[in-house]
């Protein structure tokens, strides 16, 4: 495949509510399949959010959500990435299922845990990184505060991920951080980036959206505000491989200097 045409699904995860929450995303994965998407990613935790007290019992729903995008996937004929929370004896684990016409053709469990927000008390962290083989290419994937750690995209990379996923919960104030480091991503890895940020009051936390779909060179190709919504852009693979040729980056790596 040259091209991939990606979705970010940007909406306001209702913390607790999994049935709002999957009835939005019942309602976009069709849209954005109608407009030509073959990738599609949602925020990170969309079905439940940060609900902490609850987040074991919520955790259960996440067989059948998992089962009904796998249908959605199949008849859509959409890649998806988003993460869920996933039972683990008396916490979680933050997951992400890359699920593929039909099929989970990966599993990440989310390594970095935010402790500042208490992540480390609720979720027990993964401990490895995942780059999915699709019918699309080949899919790398990171959640949010894995952003801040650029060892994890850069193995991605050298393992040859084409695109980086980033479902993500990241609020103000933060935002230029957000958008500084994943231009960085795209721009030192060379491939392509498509990030997907919740919006509006989530909790306590306010989030300012900004969901971005990012090029190799680190351009824009699409970028949201803080309002609900969806962006939609095609990822050019024969184009980023061209720029990796004109500027090789890969091949001038010196990995056994540091």
């Amino acid at each position: 495949m040259s091209q991939i045409n990606a979705a970010a699904i940007q909406f306001t995860v209702k913390q607790g509510d999994v049935d709002a929450n999957l009835a939005y995303v019942r309602a976009a994965l069709p849209r954005v399949a109608a407009q030509g998407a073959n990738l599609a990613v949602l925020p990170e935790m969309w079905s439940s959010g940060f609900a902490y007290k609850n987040l074991n019992d919520l955790a259960l729903r996440t067989e059948g959500i998992v089962a009904e995008l796998l249908e959605l996937s199949a008849r859509l004929k959409l890649v998806i990435v988003g993460s869920m929370p996933e039972p683990n004896g008396d916490k979680v684990f933050n997951t992400i299922h890359v699920i593929d016409n039909g099929k989970v053709v990966g599993v990440y469990r989310k390594i970095h845990l935010f402790s500042l927000l208490g992540e480390d008390r609720a979720f027990s962290g993964g401990d490895s990184w995942l780059l999915a083989d699709t019918s699309i290419g080949k899919v790398g994937v990171i959640v949010c505060y894995d952003l801040r750690f650029p060892e994890l995209s850069r193995r991605l990379a050298v393992e040859g991920a084409q695109v980086i996923c980033v479902p993500a919960q990241w609020p103000k104030p933060r935002q230029e951080h957000w958008r500084t480091l994943l231009r960085a991503r795209a721009i030192e890895n060379q491939l392509f980036v498509v990030s997907c940020n919740t919006c509006g009051m989530v909790g306590k936390l306010d989030f300012f959206g900004m969901s971005m779909i990012i090029d190799p060179k680190g351009e824009l190709l699409g970028e949201m505000g803080e309002q609900e919504g969806e962006i939609m852009a095609p990822l050019d693979l024969q184009a980023m491989n061209d720029w990796r040729a004109q500027i090789p980056c890969f091949n001038d790596r010196k990995p056994e200097c540091y």
